[in-house]
């Protein structure tokens, strides 16, 4: 999914008393173990967070973060990275994860806000990554400004799938309603 400029993002407040914070120094198990405990489709071993973003660590400081609780634990995790689109450099929402203890309180809509005002000191415009199973990741997204970028190899038929999935139409209002207001 592309969001093809990252102008008028909506400020979403994360709800009474839980925040968001930047990744430490040491805190890749930790990363790891909010992944595992909220992933659903796949096998997250350690190290994946070195692989992920161990070519730049310094950058882990102000583009990694964790969504907090009251008590200022770690129970969420979104990742304002960068990446590649058509051979430009543009920003990348990776690795959004919620603990599901914590899911359904609007913790990953106020991350995603804030990551993507982050994006936007850096770069122009973002993606992301997600799969068809993920409907409920793919409204955030769609509501978020994201509209799928078709050319991508198999994109057509992905996007087929989510509509066929998609018993009351939700997403196709989504998406028509994204493509109007970039």
């Amino acid at each position: 999914m592309i969001r093809p400029n990252l102008n008028n993002i909506r400020t979403v407040p994360f709800p009474d008393g839980y925040g968001i914070r930047t990744f430490q120094p040491g805190e890749g198990g930790l990363w790891e173990d909010i992944q595992r405990d909220a992933e659903p489709f796949l096998t997250i071993d350690s190290g994946l967070f070195a692989r992920e973003f161990g070519h730049d660590m310094p950058a882990t400081a102000i583009r990694c973060c964790f969504l907090t609780d009251p008590g200022g634990d770690a129970v969420g995790t979104i990742s304002a990275w960068y990446g590649q689109y058509r051979d430009q450099n543009c920003g990348r929402i990776h690795w959004v994860a919620v603990r599901p203890a914590y899911q359904r309180r609007g913790l990953a809509r106020a991350g995603l806000s804030d990551a993507l005002r982050r994006l936007a000191k850096w770069h122009s415009q973002a993606l992301l990554d997600t799969s068809t199973e993920r409907l409920g990741a793919i409204r955030l997204y769609l509501e978020a400004g994201f509209v799928p970028d078709l050319d991508y190899p198999g994109a057509q038929d992905a996007w087929r799938e989510v509509a066929e999935n998609d018993g009351f139409g939700h997403l196709r209002a989504l998406v028509s309603a994204a493509r109007k207001r970039i």
